[in-house]
């Protein structure tokens, strides 16, 4: 099994195409400023950033930042379980659902921002369990 490396948000930075480095950055900003205190770790194998109460990101973790060519994914571990009475997550995996960001604009809806603050308090009533 290959050994996960860990970096910075800025060496993902570096990785992403500089046209949603401000993207990425924006969510970043909108996640912490719900959860100042994240625990925020940087998996450059997945080109990832996960936001979560500790290191764990299928455990602990409740979002993360995965920039693609052309958008970024907002994804979210404990996707399918969340209220989404907008309808904005996609994907079909058991767990995991994302939302596709495309501009700085979408980073402000106050609906994305809602899931994310969802996402984070599921995790927090989870992991007290």
């Amino acid at each position: 099994m290959a050994e996960t490396k860990f970096g910075t948000f800025e060496d993902l930075l570096e990785m992403t195409p500089e046209n949603l480095r401000l993207i990425i950055s924006e969510l970043k900003k909108v996640i912490l400023e719900i959860d100042p205190d994240a625990c925020e770790v940087v998996r450059l194998g997945d080109r990832a950033a996960t936001y979560g109460l500790g290191p764990k990101k299928m455990k602990e973790g409740y979002a993360y930042v995965l920039p693609h060519k052309s958008w970024v994914n907002l994804g979210f571990y404990q996707g399918a379980l969340l209220n989404d009475k907008h309808g904005l997550l996609e994907g079909t995996g058991k767990k995991l659902r994302h939302i596709k960001i495309h501009s700085i604009e979408q980073t402000k809806d106050a609906r994305i921002k809602e899931l994310i603050k969802i996402a984070f308090i599921e995790r927090k009533n989870e992991v007290k369990k």
